[in-house]
């Protein structure tokens, strides 16, 4: 018994973990469970926004365009910061949060192409992007459907791809972000772990494709995958430049 620590009494061992909680830490033969919403609240609070990227949040909930969250924010960034990235495509422009965490991670240097259907958003997006301090020579932002914009993107040309889209769609984008990346750059889905992904018993379509989705990215040789339980859940890959036979998939 290790003394003081509360789940270590009699009346604790054998219980099982309350339903709230999911990440469990060993210390010797004790065991302390930590609740899933206080762990969830102070990752998305690890990083604080500014006065733009809360305004454009604010702004982003009030119209019903859900944004991503801090913690995805702070991934994108981080993702962002580790390749260095001078050239980024971003499906899903919303009204600029996550822009505005790419750009925070992004080359001084770097171009950020964001595509969006809703063409007011998109204006709501640039005026976010000009208060923080990016310029137009910084910006690219197209009005059209993902799926049709991005074929016309160069081959190979991209650091980093991030989609924000319908989840029927994620491995049409999955395809066509590997052939934009360069060896070494980053593709990254948004909310693949929502709704009844993690249940087997769910075969809700959204549920099926995203299943898919992952199971997509681990089986491409040319991908070394992760998945980040930030927000509703972030897929990764870097695009490797060479096979990768030797992860287990």
């Amino acid at each position: 018994m290790l003394p003081g620590n509360a789940c270590d009494t009699p009346a604790d061992r054998g219980r099982p973990p309350d339903r709230r909680s999911s990440l469990v830490r060993m210390t010797g033969s004790a065991v302390r469970y930590v609740a899933s919403e206080a762990v969830r609240e102070y990752v998305e609070g690890y990083l604080a926004e500014d006065d733009v990227l809360l305004g454009a949040r604010t702004l982003a909930l009030q119209i019903g365009c859900p944004p991503v969250g801090p913690g995805v924010g702070a991934g994108l960034c981080f993702l962002a910061a580790t390749v260095g990235a001078r050239a980024v495509v971003e499906v899903g422009t919303g009204v600029g949060v996550s822009g505005l965490w790419l750009l925070r991670g992004m080359a001084p240097d770097g171009v950020l192409t964001s595509i969006d259907v809703d063409p007011e958003r998109q204006r709501s997006a640039r005026g976010a992007f000009t208060a923080a301090g990016h310029g137009p020579g910084r910006l690219r932002l197209i009005n059209g459907l993902g799926l049709d914009v991005l074929p016309r993107l160069t081959d190979g040309a991209y650091d980093l791809v991030f989609v924000d889209a319908v989840a029927a769609e994620y491995p049409r984008y999955l395809d066509e972000a590997v052939r934009l990346l360069r060896p070494g750059g980053i593709v990254a889905l948004d909310d693949v772990l929502g709704g009844g992904v993690a249940d087997p018993d769910a075969t809700d379509p959204d549920s099926v494709t995203l299943r898919e989705v992952a199971h997509q990215m681990r089986a491409d040789e040319r991908l070394v995958p992760v998945l980040l339980p930030l927000g509703d859940g972030l897929l990764a890959a870097v695009k490797a430049d060479r096979p990768m036979p030797s992860i287990v998939r």
